[in-house]
């Protein structure tokens, strides 16, 4: 009769075994996905990229389905690399259990008064190195090519595309991204290497220089300051857009080796390439980091260390 309980004994045991290494198994799984504040950054930032991936080729694919003729591509282009950066991002913060806010963009900021005094800066920028240049008889303004109407609806057009453009290259590189890193690596490790990407990336454009690279390098690790002094990326966003707008459009100036059609004046460089960009435009000149530098400053001063929260 004795006999009879062993196999029950065998079996009670084998399932403790079972349930041990089961539960070790979730363990070690837990270590390698989960940390002290979630899922681990590295684990965060690829189911982002991933996602962000994958809209980018459903866009692409039904970018192909539909011919939109004029400079309208440009525009829908950028609202849909916008839209692949912001909807991981709102996925992720689900997943993560996150206010919208800690990345960066939070709602109650937009387009407030950080956002306005951005593009001031930016449009006080682009206008301060061009007036060197111009004070140093290598840039002239030109005159006005653009006329009545077509005047408001090219300023109109750029200034959409360029808000476009500060939106996602904001979000995606110091948004997000940078956020995420930083759990893992602190938040100027993250800074300089995202901004070297961001710098290196500019290479990409047609008609980049080294130069204007590491400018734009520059202008990213300017822009992480920004974050970490407001706690958002509204002042980034409105001084990159303005910026851009204002070189692209109001002074017609290359941006990267390209000059937007529809811009406004018929201005122009002469002279040493490293004084006026040359091709590349004003961001290729030495005059560019001087610029940087003194916005460096003065935000510094505008906007002293302080412990800064991120509202959601």
């Amino acid at each position: 009769m004795e006999d009879w309980n062993i196999a029950p004994e065998v079996s009670s045991k084998a399932d403790d075994q079972s349930g041990a290494a089961d539960h070790q198994l979730r363990s070690r799984l837990r270590v390698v996905f989960v940390g002290g504040n979630g899922l681990r950054a590295g684990w965060s930032l690829l189911l982002y990229l991933l996602m962000m991936a994958a809209i980018v080729a459903v866009g692409a694919w039904l970018g192909q389905s539909f011919e939109v003729g004029g400079l309208w591509p440009q525009m829908l282009g950028e609202a849909g690399v916008l839209a692949a950066a912001l909807i991981p991002a709102a996925v992720m913060a689900r997943i993560e259990k996150r206010p919208w806010g800690v990345y960066g963009l939070p709602l109650r900021q937009a387009f407030s008064k950080l956002f306005c005094v951005g593009a001031i800066w930016g449009f006080f920028g682009i206008t301060l190195l061009l007036e060197i240049l111009h004070g140093m008889h290598t840039f002239d303004f030109g005159h006005v090519v653009l006329h009545g109407a077509k005047i408001i609806k090219f300023a109109g057009f750029w200034g959409i595309v360029f808000l476009l453009v500060g939106l996602f290259e904001e979000f995606f590189v110091r948004g997000y991204t940078q956020f995420t890193l930083a759990r893992g690596m602190g938040f100027w490790p993250a800074a300089v290497l995202l901004s070297s990407v961001f710098g290196a990336a500019h290479l990409q454009n047609r008609g980049e220089s080294w130069t204007g690279a590491v400018a734009a390098g520059f202008i990213g690790l300017f822009f992480c300051l920004t974050l970490r002094r407001t706690g958002s990326l509204w002042f980034a966003v409105g001084f990159h857009a303005a910026w851009d707008w204002g070189e692209s459009f109001f002074y017609s100036v290359p941006d990267s080796g390209q000059v937007s059609p529809g811009h406004l004046l018929s201005s122009s460089f002469h002279g040493a390439r490293w004084i006026t960009g040359g091709t590349v435009g004003p961001e290729g000149s030495v005059f560019c980091f001087l610029v940087i530098a003194l916005a460096w400053v003065a935000f510094e001063r505008k906007y002293p260390a302080r412990d800064t929260t991120v509202p959601e």
